[in-house]
């Protein structure tokens, strides 16, 4: 059989308005996240998962920040789970395997499911949560600018 008969089409999950949290700003900033996954393919792979890393720093450190600011019960569960990401995701990069179509699709996957899984679940609660204690929607917050080093670029060897 010839490689093009082999070849699956690209695993991909499109932002739906199902997985909003209702808070503006972190419904934005996953539904970027959902685009630079859908993005990912072998051609422009290492950019693309370069700008997908420095995105989920972004988006991690100011999620945390409106949790932390809004002294959220489960802010410190939460925080490991992102942690938790972090590890999973730096194992994977860190094989040093070559990129190949299968890859790309296997960490296309693997991030869907981890966003589509932590949003329902965790920020979802988290969003829930902030609206019962402080209104209907999440003032702006600004992360710290990607290029410092933190967690998630210790983890991956960028710091």
């Amino acid at each position: 059989m010839s490689e093009t008969a082999v070849k699956k089409p690209p695993y991909v999950v499109e932002w739906r308005d199902g997985f909003m949290i209702n808070i503006s700003q972190v419904d934005r900033e996953h539904k970027h996240l959902f685009e630079l996954v859908k993005r990912l393919d072998l051609a422009t792979v290492q950019s693309t998962v370069d700008e997908l890393l420095d995105y989920v720093v972004t988006h991690f450190t100011n999620e945390q920040k409106l949790m932390e600011d809004s002294e959220y019960p489960a802010f410190a569960s939460h925080l490991k789970l992102h942690e938790e990401f972090g590890a999973a995701v730096a194992d994977f990069l860190g094989t040093g395997d070559e990129w190949t179509e299968d890859r790309v699709q296997e960490l296309r996957r693997f991030l869907n499911k981890w966003l589509i899984g932590h949003i329902m679940t965790h920020d979802l609660r988290f969003g829930t949560w902030y609206r019962e204690h402080h209104g209907s929607d999440a003032p702006h917050v600004t992360a710290r600018p990607t290029r410092k080093v933190g967690w998630f670029d210790r983890l991956l060897g960028r710091g």
